[in-house]
């Protein structure tokens, strides 16, 4: 496994609940930029839509080499998902506050383009202000540890 690119900062604007993984339905160029390691997960979100989910707003820069034949970095791409993975999802995100959101872009053992999925819902400034917090408590406590043992 491969990872293309992965979104950091979902881990600390979102609260995580389930974890999805997809295929995603990409062009030529779109292949053969994401495999240069051209992908960008920030501010990316996915829609379910008439029984289909698709990914906006990730960006895949255009191929170099190519010519006319080059891709939109910013189009909307389907995501290859179960039909009961699809309905468990559409039932999620029509309740309120949850969202689905990229957390890794990534190729298969096989070479398939896969994306990792999140349904999550979005936390509020004092939260991150508080695992700020708990964070730099637990690193304290390890840097004690450690002074305790030598």
């Amino acid at each position: 496994m491969k990872i293309v690119a992965t979104n950091r900062k979902a881990y600390h604007d979102y609260e995580i609940y389930e974890t999805y993984t997809a295929g995603i339905e990409l062009l030529g160029t779109e292949v053969k930029s994401a495999r240069a390691g051209h992908v960008s997960l920030d501010g990316g979100y996915a829609t379910v839509d008439h029984g289909e989910v698709f990914l906006h707003d990730i960006n895949i820069a255009p191929y170099t080499q190519a010519s006319v034949f080059n891709h939109d970095p910013k189009r909307k791409r389907k995501l290859l998902l179960r039909k009961q993975e699809i309905k468990r999802l559409y039932g999620k995100v029509r309740e309120r506050g949850f969202t689905l959101i990229p957390l890794k872009f990534f190729f298969s053992d096989r070479g398939f383009a896969k994306i990792e999925l999140a349904l999550a819902k979005g936390k509020k400034l004092i939260d991150k202000r508080e695992e700020l917090k708990r964070r730099a408590i637990q690193r304290q406590e390890r840097i004690e540890a450690k002074r305790r043992r030598f």
